[in-house]
């Protein structure tokens, strides 16, 4: 059995690898997948969170909302970093239409993807001055 801290390591470091993944994804022109990873990065940052708010060594719930996991956590980041988040749990993809996946690919492009990422960059430096 892994110690809590051993948990949040966890969720931490492939949190950062993915982040790592983002730039490179992004440097190949691979915008949608470059927000499908950003999302997967802020949400393993939420995971560790809850993990460090919950007692014991619990595992957080299974799923892909990121605003959930940090309602859960006592967490609240502001009227407008919460709405990003609920809005950019769009990019989590797995279960998108065929119609919707045809409106992301046009409008995910360079200037949108880079904005997008500068959001989640604020983003992500709040919930890692959360995390030790």
């Amino acid at each position: 059995m892994i110690t809590k801290e051993q948990h949040i390591d966890f969720w931490m470091n492939t949190a950062e690898e993915d982040w790592t993944t983002v730039g490179v994804l992004f440097a190949m022109d691979r915008y949608l997948h470059c927000l499908f990873w950003a999302h997967l990065m802020l949400e393993k940052l939420a995971k560790a969170i809850w993990v460090k708010k919950h007692d014991g060594n619990e595992m957080p719930p299974a799923v892909n909302r990121i605003v959930q996991l940090l309602e859960e956590s006592g967490v609240d980041l502001g009227q407008d970093k919460m709405e990003f988040l609920a809005s950019f749990n769009e990019f989590q993809l797995s279960n998108q239409n065929p119609d919707f996946m045809n409106y992301v690919y046009k409008v995910c492009k360079s200037e949108f993807t880079s904005q997008e990422l500068n959001k989640v960059q604020e983003v992500r430096t709040c919930l890692l001055k959360m995390l030790p």
